[in-house]
């Protein structure tokens, strides 16, 4: 995929690598709430978000998995992604339920 600038580049990832939900998160200011999911994927839709060192990913594919759309206010925002991520197999971690 042609991305808009490179997942690691200053812009992409401001000076270092970020990864998944810290990605997005950048992308957003507590003043953009609330805010919707087809706004945000509007406007950033074809931006990188880098998954795993090898693995990056579209923002519109992250969103596939949202299941609202309509945030109030960050935690929501941060939840529903973590989420989706976890069901998508994008996050990285595993916790072991021993």
């Amino acid at each position: 995929m042609d991305w808009p600038h490179d997942p690691d580049s200053d812009e992409g990832s401001e000076g270092r690598r970020k990864y998944g939900q810290a990605v997005l998160a950048k992308k957003i200011d507590e003043e953009d709430f609330p805010l919707t999911q087809s706004a945000f994927v509007e406007e950033f839709g074809d931006h990188p978000v880098r998954i795993d060192y090898e693995t990056v990913v579209s923002v519109a594919e992250v969103f596939e998995g949202v299941d609202r759309e309509e945030f109030a206010d960050f935690p929501e925002f941060h939840t529903a992604v973590g989420r989706a991520l976890r069901e998508a197999d994008y996050w990285p971690y595993r916790l072991d339920h021993a």
